[in-house]
Parts: structure tokens; sequence; C-alpha cells
């Protein structure tokens, strides 16, 4: 069933790293311009199979199990992809006075999605327990 609480976490997830990351920059360079993730194939490949994950994990409803699997797939991604941020941050800091760039709000969006993921997971689990629990009583 799609109308469920685990889908509309993992649907924010959707938003959070399939369409969010087109709107705000991750960060802009010495001269003020926009860095958007597509500018960076790694971050563009995490960004994507994070997003696919989160798709496929919303599809698959009838396979909870699937559903939470993925999931933790996706959150180990939102990691690293939140991994390579703050190794990118920290090599960024180091920069001349006159050049310094700032960091977009483009780079929090994993730290947005894990938490979402989180939640759907533990909607999973309670699915998954009262169904249990239905066929213990059958």
């Amino acid at each position: 069933m799609l109308q469920r609480v685990q889908t509309v976490y993992m649907f924010l997830a959707f938003i959070a790293l399939g369409v969010l990351p087109f709107v705000f920059p991750l960060w802009y360079d010495g001269d003020g311009k926009e860095i958007y993730f597509m500018f960076m194939p790694s971050t563009m490949i995490l960004f994507l199979a994070c997003t696919m994950l989160t798709v496929i994990s919303i599809l698959s409803f009838k396979k909870r199990q699937n559903q939470f699997v993925l999931n933790r797939l996706n959150m180990i991604l939102n990691v690293i992809l939140l991994g390579l941020f703050v190794y990118r941050t920290l090599n960024v800091s180091g920069e001349a006075t006159d050049i310094v760039s700032e960091k977009g709000i483009g780079m929090f969006l994993p730290i947005v999605s894990i938490p979402l993921l989180v939640l759907a997971n533990k909607a999973i689990k309670k699915d998954e327990d009262l169904v249990k629990s239905v066929d213990r009583i059958r």
C-alpha cells in the first residue's frame, strides 16, 4: 500500500535527494558563482544512486524486508556523500584570503534525508512486527 507513513518519509527523502539539489547549490566559489552537484561527477553519481534507491524502495511496497535493506543501503550512501562533503569542506578552508568560498545549503541535504530514512525504517519494522503478530494468532 502506497499510503503508509513510511512511503511519506521516503517521498520526503526523495524530494531532499532528487529535487532540492537542483535548487540549492553545494557551495559558492571565490567569485560568488554557485556550484551545483552536477559539476562534480562523484557527487552526481552518489545523488543519483541515493535517489534511485529511494524510488525503488517506494515502489517495492509489498516487500517490507527489501524496503528495509534498501533504506539501510541508502543511509550508507548518504553517509558517504556527507563524508565527501566534509572532506571537500576541510580542503576548502585552507584557501587564500582574497578567494574565499562559502558553503551552500545543498551540502546539508544528506543530513535531512538520513533521519527521514531512519523514520521510514522504524515504520517498516513496526508494520513487519504487526504482520508477524497476526500470523502467530492464526
